[in-house]
């Protein structure tokens, strides 16, 4: 797309779709989805509007870490399919004008990987340096105070060698040792494999975990800890995350893309804005888009939100494209977030903002997060911390397609328990309701899709107080656009200083307001949200 004289890739005019393969669509009757149910269900994505799927991981895997824990980074698990499946997923994609994202894990491997293997079979094998080893301390204890993500000491004692190794997550995910150059050409040689095949880009798992401080020094205590929170957050992670040199691992990653046509990486990174835009690289040559989580991770509060939107916007490195995510696979679902009211404000916050939307699957059907009882928990963080109700697995729930047993997702026994509201709250009933989320979610694409001012304008803050955001977003030549959300239960009265404007209401949370005339002032009701073009 052409605005002006800049062109446009379709990383940044599309909208991003994150289907996680275990719960979109199961195909053969086991219970858990696959390759060929998510093919079964593209025209579904094609019809919501949406320009690019993004797989969670779908590689074989001892399922430690449910496909996070990586055995071979080159082949499909069984449990989804086969390498047939896959291509022809990629082609039924590509039939449709969409694009295939998959997600990368560069930063550990399973421990049942064939380079782990070697790596702890002795202290002498070629593949021992692929890993970060370290002897005990004198006293035999771990070499230091690092943790792991998923609770407990981050080193794990291997007997037959008599050395530690090192794990961010579970003892099943021994961190890959990035300043090892073999480890670097082996993962870069990964990423060729799947872009010679045809993949449109990667979304890289914790990105900024992938190199570590040489030395190992302790990472100092958080002087914030609390009781309820994950056993990792006791101590910062200054020294076992956000190394300078992972920049230079970026930099190599997408010098690997920028010898395909138009390929994209995202980086998955939970840092402060000021180090997140970091990741954008020197002259721009890091990832795409170093994913912006200020939304899955700021209380739902106006003020904070309209703050951190604009820090984010004064932040961006020039020529560095904008994201926003509401929702992912290891965070509570934006609905049981803010409410069922207020996630329709949120879909028009998430669809109207500069830069490029990601949707979690089920989003945009008010999916909410599933009581999952403990004797069913399959998640390891949940496991591994049971008092501390951090499972992951109520957001990772199927997919409510229709009113027929199990939401017609499968007709087996589903891998996780799906909502009790399924028959009510699903595609097909929400398809036919004007006024359902769904509606609302293709709506909101549409005028996105449509409008340039949308897609790639300017954004300009307007307003903002205890209850509203109020933003403006314009492109040259073409109509500009007013949001004004209200992001509170309660009224809120819109009367800027110094910003007189006219209009119509495009479109509105509430049917009721939509092609009304607006000057000057608006009142709105809880839960609001307006989109108003500008005369």
């Amino acid at each position: 797309m052409q605005e002006g004289q800049e062109t446009y890739l379709w990383w940044q005019t599309g909208v991003v779709y994150q289907i996680y393969p275990r719960s979109f669509q199961d195909s053969n009757s086991d219970g858990v989805g696959d390759l060929r149910g998510i093919i079964q269900r593209l025209d579904y994505l094609k019809w919501l509007g949406i320009d690019a799927v993004w797989l969670s991981p779908i590689y074989p895997s001892p399922m430690a870490d449910y496909g996070y824990d990586i055995s071979d980074y080159r082949g499909i698990h069984p449990l989804f399919g086969t390498e047939a499946d896959f291509d022809e997923l990629l082609r039924e994609v590509h039939s449709r004008g969409m694009k295939l994202i998959l997600d990368l894990v560069p930063n550990h491997t399973s421990d049942q990987h064939p380079w782990f293997l070697e790596s702890r079979s002795s202290r002498d094998n070629p593949k021992r340096n692929w890993y970060i080893w370290c002897d005990p301390l004198p006293d035999g204890s771990v070499p230091n105070n690092w943790l792991s993500v998923f609770g407990g000491p981050a080193w794990e004692w291997d007997e037959s060698t008599q050395q530690y190794y090192y794990h961010a997550f579970l003892k099943e995910q021994p961190d890959l040792n990035w300043r090892n150059p073999e480890v670097q050409q082996a993962m870069l040689d990964v990423m060729r494999f799947w872009l010679d095949k045809g993949v449109d880009g990667f979304r890289v798992d914790v990105m900024w975990h992938m190199i570590k401080d040489e030395q190992f020094r302790d990472n100092p205590v958080n002087p914030d800890y609390q009781a309820h929170m994950a056993t990792y957050e006791q101590l910062l992670p200054v020294y076992s995350t956000d190394q300078p040199e992972v920049h230079d691992i970026v930099r190599q990653m997408r010098n690997v893309l920028d010898g395909y046509n138009e390929r994209m990486m995202i980086g998955e990174i939970y840092l402060p804005i000021q180090k997140l835009v970091t990741y954008y690289g020197i002259d721009g040559k890091g990832a795409h888009l170093p994913f912006n989580f200020q939304l899955l991770s700021l209380p739902w509060d106006a003020r904070q939100i309209a703050s951190a939107i604009d820090q984010y916007e004064g932040a961006l490195p020039p020529n560095g494209w904008p994201n926003w995510v509401l929702g992912n696979h290891d965070q509570p679902r934006i609905t049981s977030r803010v409410g069922m009211q207020q996630a329709r404000v949120a879909a028009m916050l998430l669809l109207t903002l500069r830069g490029t939307p990601t949707i979690y699957y089920g989003d945009e059907i008010c999916m909410r997060d599933v009581p999952i009882p403990f004797e069913e928990v399959q998640d390891p963080q949940g496991l591994n911390m049971p008092d501390k109700n951090l499972s992951r697995d109520p957001a990772r729930t199927p997919m409510q397609w229709d009113d027929s047993p199990n939401a017609g997702f499968t007709d087996a026994k589903p891998w996780l328990r799906l909502a009790a509201n399924y028959s009510r709250e699903n595609v097909a009933v929400q398809r036919n309701n004007d006024l359902s989320m769904l509606s609302l979610y293709r709506r909101l694409i549409d005028l996105r899709r449509n409008e340039p001012a949308l897609q790639v304008g300017t954004y300009t803050p307007v307003y903002s107080d205890m209850n509203l955001v109020a933003f403006k977003r314009e492109a040259e030549g073409h109509d500009s656009f007013l949001i004004v959300l209200n992001l509170s239960h309660r009224p809120g009265y819109f009367r800027p200083q110094h910003f007189p404007f006219s209009g119509t209401v495009e479109m509105a949370t509430y049917p009721e307001s939509e092609g009304v005339s607006v000057s000057d002032a608006l009142n709105l009701s809880g839960d609001e949200g307006l989109i108003i073009r500008l005369h």
